[in-house]
């Protein structure tokens, strides 16, 4: 079947079986971005390695996974689009199960560097299958199914991984992969339609300015926390490798014939204005998930299970969202549910800079919901839209960079409020204490502390720290609420596609 048949009113054989294959894969590929990171004390013992290097289990698959892909549309081209998927799942699937059977921390990073490089596609690839087999009227609905793998499996990630690593071993949270990793390939493989291939040469100096530039990005921001940012050469060096890596790929994207990248799919207004939306999602998605969880275990004391219960709600918001904009989209503007969802998401991280340390759940549970509701509304129409007016024949490239630019944001989002924190905690401390001295009244309440007591004063510095960390992660929600608030005006940039007439729904975009 050829990408124009399938995009068209013909009938796609097993429509529905294909799409359950397809989202196997996805949920698989993006539980395992966020899955492993509980792990990781369990596996420190047992591969012999330090909590410094075992950090290079995230970091070889973040930068293999970010390198290649921007490869997924040559690839696919090359390959064929259903091949390449098919190799993609079976290769992640064998690489996950020997992530499990590792033997030392060398064999792990390995085996991590290729399940990064076999899983880089599967999410393009699963986002341009499902526009592929759906007409242009349900690809509000299917970027719907497609849009809760993607933001559902980062937040059970950390629960699921925490649960196998407590009651099983650290092992299964590779080897589960297993049984969805077969069941998918049997689906795509029975299913999944033929796609024409469309040869082009390899722009191989494209491909390693872009690789350079991404690579050293995802280096500095995986590496900075680690190593103290600018303090550290190792950080100058990545910053510089970047710069020049992207600078030199935009001259040559602008200047060279038959680049990597076809420079013509930036002239879509929708899908560069969808890039820059995706990339502030990603920011406040991830940058979120990556707070909670440490905040509801330093401040609240829950443990990893209770922390997934509590963040639970919000996953369930982000379904119930994506279910209803699945067929909103149809009758109402995109860009009003875009603008609701972003409302919606700084109202929930307006109600999150109100949390205190002596307060219960609910508030947490109900900031959860609400962001879930407004993601959930952000997120599919936006991914509708950014396509919409995309000549199909860019589609691969597009949903890659779409991919991309979602994972960068959040790789900059998550370095950015991590460093925020611990530097606003250092400040906010330094402030606080200054208010702890003998004429203070509100020492009084402290037994002990006025008079130079060391348990009263243990007490009084327990207090601070507890109110310094919250006052940062206060600061770093208020951050991501002004963010989002600023991202609306955004919506003025992007345009509706023509509507059918009727008997005619898969008329062509507006150019």
């Amino acid at each position: 079947m050829s990408a124009a048949a399938a995009s068209s009113h013909e009938a796609v054989p097993h429509r529905g079986l294909i799409t359950l294959s397809i989202m196997l894969a996805t949920i698989m590929q993006v539980l395992d971005t966020t899955i492993a990171n509980v792990a990781l004390p369990a596996m420190t013992g047992d591969l012999g390695a330090s909590p410094d290097t075992i950090n290079w289990v995230l970091t070889s698959y973040i930068v293999a996974a970010a390198i290649m892909t921007p490869m997924t549309g040559w690839l696919s081209d090359r390959f064929g689009r259903r091949e390449f998927f098919l190799a993609s799942v079976v290769g992640f699937t064998v690489f996950s199960m020997l992530c499990g059977l590792s033997w030392s921390l060398e064999s792990m990073v390995m085996f991590r560097l290729f399940q990064g490089i076999f899983g880089a596609a599967i999410v393009p690839l699963s986002q341009t299958f499902l526009l592929d087999i759906n007409p242009k009227e349900n690809h509000g609905s299917a970027m719907a199914m497609w849009g809760a793998g993607i933001m559902v499996g980062p937040i059970i990630g950390p629960t699921l991984g925490g649960w196998l690593t407590e009651t099983m071993n650290w092992r299964w949270v590779f080897f589960i992969n297993l049984p969805v990793g077969i069941l998918s390939f049997l689906g795509c493989a029975a299913y999944l339609p033929n796609i024409a291939r469309r040869l082009r040469g390899f722009d191989f100096f494209g491909f390693a300015m872009l690789s350079l530039g991404v690579g050293a990005l995802q280096l500095m921001l995986d590496r900075g926390a680690e190593v103290d940012w600018f303090s550290a050469a190792e950080i100058w060096i990545e910053l510089g490798l970047c710069l020049i890596g992207f600078w030199v790929f935009t001259i040559h994207l602008m200047t060279g014939k038959d680049t990597f990248i076809d420079a013509h799919i930036f002239r879509d207004r929708n899908f560069v204005t969808g890039l820059v939306f995706i990339f502030i999602v990603g920011i406040i998605l991830l940058a979120s998930l990556a707070l909670l969880p440490p905040m509801l275990s330093r401040l609240f004391g829950h443990s990893t299970i209770l922390t997934g219960l509590v963040m639970a709600p919000r996953g369930v918001g982000s379904l119930v969202s994506m279910i209803l904009v699945g067929r909103l989209v149809r009758f109402i503007d995109a860009r009003v549910l875009v603008v609701v969802g972003l409302s919606l998401t700084a109202w929930s991280l307006h109600i999150m800079t109100g949390f205190t340390p002596q307060m219960d759940d609910h508030l947490i549970i109900l900031s959860g919901v609400v962001q879930g509701l407004g993601l959930g509304l952000v997120f599919v129409p936006l991914s509708t839209v950014a396509f919409a007016t995309l000549d199909p024949k860019y589609r691969t490239d597009g949903t890659s960079l779409f991919s991309l630019t979602r994972n960068i944001g959040s790789s900059i989002g998550i370095s950015v409020v991590t460093v925020l924190l611990t530097r606003n905690t250092q400040i906010n401390h330094a402030e606080l204490s200054t208010h702890i001295n003998p004429f203070n009244p509100a020492l009084q309440a402290i037994p002990g502390a006025a008079q130079g007591n060391p348990t009263g004063l243990s007490i009084a510095e327990q207090l601070v720290n507890q109110q310094a960390l919250m006052i940062s992660y206060i600061d770093d929600f208020k951050l991501m609420m002004i963010v989002t608030l600023a991202a609306m005006p955004l919506v003025l940039l992007l345009r509706m596609p023509k509507r059918a007439p009727a008997g005619d729904a898969v008329a062509a975009a507006m150019e």
